[in-house]
């Protein structure tokens, strides 16, 4: 019985918030309808992971195997390598990209010129509108050997000229991650900088008055203020520890990186759509997702546990 009228209740001051609120409502329901749509029906594919793909009757039907492909990828000699190439990217990544946009952000709030501060806004931010396919371009062309600016500088520094940089397996993770941070670092410092502007003019005041001067109000005032956002962010970077991006990983790929460069993204295209092995893609594609929900949840646990900050 309680349990019926807690749940009474709950619907009771959600249809009382749909009368009240019904424009604001109306305005969501678009975004509402688009995530059922194309993120909650397509759920209903994850049980091809557990069955045997029959083309004759699609994504609904086909032989039970329960476990058969998950312990396929398991099995597989290309596991290991791949599990290992996805996690080391990604975590190179976020150790070096993470920090770099916090740094800009309190770098470019420490300007004092308004114009100077809104033009290196615009420089650092407009990487970010650059497509993936016209960013990797942009490395074949500045990599090429003995041609690329880049090779150029190099050859006149160390002599390396001739040196195939995309094709080299030490310089694919660096020049992702590099290239990568480059890219979104300006753009992924908005939310900090938007952080920033709200804190209290006072406290900058007061900081003066006690002699404290720039450093002392990064370290006192702005890091503090960071604190709970860096959490969130960290907390979400976490739960795509798996999830390197498809699209760049796959362009910068070729048969002399091909052993540092394959992820489970990649895997998955190449399993599924070239090779139609829907069932087995479908497998490693939950597989990546459960990973995925595994180190969120991790990590939103131990942010709540020592910071009290917490996604849920």
């Amino acid at each position: 019985m309680k349990k019926e009228s807690h749940f009474h209740g709950i619907f009771d001051k959600i249809l009382n918030s749909i009368k009240k609120d019904y424009l604001l409502w109306l305005m969501v329901l678009p975004a509402v309808i688009e995530v059922f749509i194309f993120h909650y029906i397509p759920i209903y594919g994850v049980q091809l992971a557990f069955r045997e793909y029959d083309f004759s009757t699609g994504g609904f039907g086909g032989k039970w195997v329960g476990l058969k492909y998950f312990i396929q990828f398991f099995n597989s000699y290309q596991f290991k390598n791949i599990l290992w190439n996805t996690f080391f990217i990604s975590i190179t990544n976020i150790i070096i990209g993470f920090p770099i946009p916090i740094i800009l952000a309190i770098l470019i709030n420490q300007l004092r010129n308004q114009r100077t501060k809104e033009f290196l806004q615009t420089i650092v931010y407009m990487p970010h509108f650059i497509s993936t396919p016209v960013m990797v371009g942009l490395l074949i062309v500045l990599l090429a050997p003995n041609t690329g600016i880049i090779s150029k500088f190099l050859d006149a520094l160390f002599g390396i000229g001739n040196l195939n940089l995309l094709g080299e397996p030490r310089a694919f993770v660096p020049l992702y991650v590099l290239s990568d941070v480059w890219q979104h670092a300006g753009w992924n410092s908005i939310v900090y900088l938007a952080v920033l502007s709200n804190v209290d003019l006072e406290l900058y005041e007061a900081c003066k008055v006690d002699g404290g001067g720039r450093w002392h109000t990064i370290r006192y005032i702005e890091l503090p203020t960071l604190v709970p956002t860096m959490l969130i962010l960290l907390v979400l970077n976490l739960g795509s520890i798996l999830g390197v991006g498809f699209e760049k990983i796959y362009l910068m790929q070729n048969p002399l990186n091909i052993r540092v460069s394959e992820v489970i993204s990649t895997y998955v295209y190449k399993m599924g759509l070239l090779s139609a092995q829907f069932s087995y893609a479908t497998a490693i594609g939950l597989f990546n997702t459960v990973i995925n929900f595994t180190f969120l949840s991790i990590g939103n646990r131990i942010s709540k546990k020592f910071t009290g900050w917490s996604l849920w």
